[in-house]
């Protein structure tokens, strides 16, 4: 693999700059160090609302720091984080959620004792301020909405098994439902694919794309598949070293040449079929 990083980043497309001035999500110059390690150092771009954008890079690139910032586990040293025009800096996770922000995990998060139905059901406790209030068993609050919202991930007709007993594909459905609970303006999805087979994996994006359309959702996600963020990704964004290398629509970031060097060190380049010639589980090369 190549030692050399460029410090220019593919020009935007046409589509990204369109973007620019209606943005959901608006992350300027952000700037993130662990001691003497600049994890991550001006980063800088946008969402708009419908738009799906996938942040990769190698190990130690920088993506799950600036992902960590964005979604509150992390403040940064510097720089401003804006969704609608409102700063989340300084704001909690849960702070978040309740400003229309819903995320998912790489290991997804839900109750293994409660039914697929009464997991949603949770959800929209969470979503109306209800969570802290003495236990309350969640199958009689809101059901209806419960069940609307399996029907969107195509979970209904499992709606009283216990997750528990749940395929991991449909664990993976089951947290999307409940990451909608909030009637979320920005969706920020931690690796949603990590573990699952190829045909689950595009299933899953797909049905997100769907949800993407329907709701007008922004979903910011970090991702290894890179057959996912090529086939599914409006637009996607490269970090290297703690910097961003290369943004742009998924053809113009797979052709150009510092993402090239990045991944696969000089000579070498992404498959002709809108994949790398890669590892589908790492996106890197063996």
């Amino acid at each position: 693999m190549s030692t050399h990083t460029p410090h220019t980043t593919a020009p935007i497309t046409a589509h990204a700059r369109s973007h620019s001035d209606s943005a959901l999500l608006d992350v300027q110059h952000l700037h993130k160090a662990f001691g003497g390690n600049q994890a991550v150092n001006d980063v800088s771009f946008n969402l708009q609302a419908g738009e799906l954008l996938a942040l990769i890079g190698p190990n130690g690139a920088g993506k799950s720091t600036t992902f960590n910032l964005v979604n509150g586990q992390l403040a940064p040293d510097s720089g401003s984080i804006s969704l609608d025009g409102v700063s989340l800096l300084g704001r909690k996770p849960h702070e978040l959620w309740r400003m229309g922000v819903s995320r998912t995990f790489q290991i997804a998060q839900t109750f293994g004792s409660l039914t697929v139905a009464e997991n949603v059901q949770m959800a929209l406790l969470s979503a109306d301020g209800q969570s802290l209030s003495p236990w309350r068993r969640a199958t009689h609050y809101r059901p209806a909405d419960a069940l609307q919202l399996l029907e969107q991930v195509q979970l209904d007709t499992q709606a009283n098994r216990p997750c528990s007993a749940l395929a991991y594909g449909d664990v993976k459905r089951l947290e999307l439902a409940m990451a909608l609970a909030n009637e979320p303006r920005l969706l920020l999805m931690d690796e949603p694919t990590a573990g699952m087979a190829p045909d689950e994996r595009h299933a899953l994006m797909a049905l997100t794309r769907g949800l993407v359309n329907q709701r007008g959702v922004a979903v910011l996600f970090t991702e290894h598949s890179m057959d996912v963020v090529f086939e599914h990704a409006d637009r996607v964004l490269v970090m290297a070293r703690g910097a961003l290398i290369a943004q742009g629509s998924p053809a113009q970031v797979q052709a150009a040449p510092q993402v090239q060097a990045v991944y696969f060190g000089s000579g070498k380049t992404f498959g002709g079929s809108g994949t790398p010639a890669a590892s589908p589980t790492t996106g890197e090369q063996p």
